[in-house]
């Protein structure tokens, strides 16, 4: 990956993992008879799938209070990784699982969809005209890709030289891949300071009025409000390159428009994926298996409310058929 030489290290909860109730070995899993389950589902990966995953932990702790979760984010990378590697019971992963990893024994449930979006400070001295034009999947591409040294006023219009603080993440990640996939390239050619983690680009966006970066929805809206975080907020993609967002393409205001044009087909394919628990292998824990039958079932109802996209029915069926 090109990443500049002063990489952003920023710490946060999610790279140790957060412990929900106490944590024990995964190899001590076991059920009692009946429904009453008990023992340790041990989960790392994206950060993209972290915050849905701990609002089903927690659901399903309502039901079933001895089950304990050892949940860490770290990437999409840190999930595969550590699941075929027999280290945790799922792994999280927010890209296409591939070729390698599947005869390695990666085995993947679609659990939920959201989208990769470019992100900008909300501070930005021409965010209004940027707002009404929106930047283009070819200037997104000249910038990530190119490695073009462009200002703000250049996309604008407007005089001034605003060089634009250009940022990518520096761990191997779905959100970086999906979005480089979007411009017709992969991760490792994506151009900007790297930063480590979800919660740490969005971050820096934050932190520098002249910044552009991408995130996972999840860390650009705020889960209450609906609407964009202070300091962060979207870049209208000009999907039609015609120099103007277009009522179709203005679906940035809360999570919840956003998400409807996903599901509507309106919002630009690469950057909206499903994303995925992996096991390795077809799992025959009983304890991992009932919580994922119940993600696919009555778990769907948090996906929603967590600022994700719902399956498809007809998709859901058959990510229950393949765990049965």
């Amino acid at each position: 990956m090109k990443i500049k030489h002063q990489t952003i290290n920023l710490l946060f909860l999610f790279t140790i993992g957060i412990y929900i109730s106490s944590c024990s070995s995964s190899s001590n899993k076991k059920t009692k008879s009946g429904n009453n389950l008990e023992g340790t589902i041990a989960i790392s990966g994206a950060f993209a799938l972290y915050p849905l995953a701990v609002e089903w932990s927690e659901e399903f702790k309502k039901l079933h209070p001895d089950v304990r979760f050892d949940i860490q984010g770290g990437g999409a990378g840190k999930g595969i990784a550590d699941v075929l590697a027999g280290s945790v019971d799922i792994g999280m992963v927010s890209r296409t699982i591939n070729e390698e990893e599947l005869k390695r024994g990666a085995f993947c449930i679609a659990v939920a969809k959201d989208a990769v979006i470019p992100t900008i400070n909300s501070n930005n001295p021409q965010l209004n005209i940027i707002f009404k034009k929106g930047l283009t999947k070819e200037q997104f591409k000249k910038l990530f890709i190119e490695g073009k040294t462009c200002t703000w006023n250049e996309f604008t219009g407007v005089q001034g030289a605003d060089k634009i603080s250009l940022f990518t993440r520096s761990d191997a990640a779905g959100a970086p891949e999906t979005w480089a996939k979007y411009l017709g390239s992969s991760q490792e050619d994506l151009e900007g300071t790297g930063v480590f983690g979800d919660p740490g680009l969005a971050e820096a966006v934050m932190k520098n009025p002249l910044a552009l970066g991408f995130n996972n929805i999840n860390y650009v809206y705020d889960l209450r409000t609906r609407k964009p975080l202070p300091g962060i907020c979207p870049i209208p993609i000009d999907v039609n390159s015609n120099g103007i967002i277009d009522p179709e393409e203005n679906c940035y205001e809360t999570i919840d428009s956003l998400n409807l044009a996903i599901v509507q087909n309106r919002f630009p394919s690469p950057p909206a994926r499903e994303m995925y628990f992996v096991t390795k292998g077809k799992c025959s824990n009983h304890l991992v298996n009932e919580f994922l039958n119940w993600i696919l079932t009555k778990g769907q109802s948090q996906v929603e409310k967590a600022g994700y996209v719902k399956l498809d029915q007809e998709i859901l069926n058959k990510e229950i058929a393949k765990i049965k």
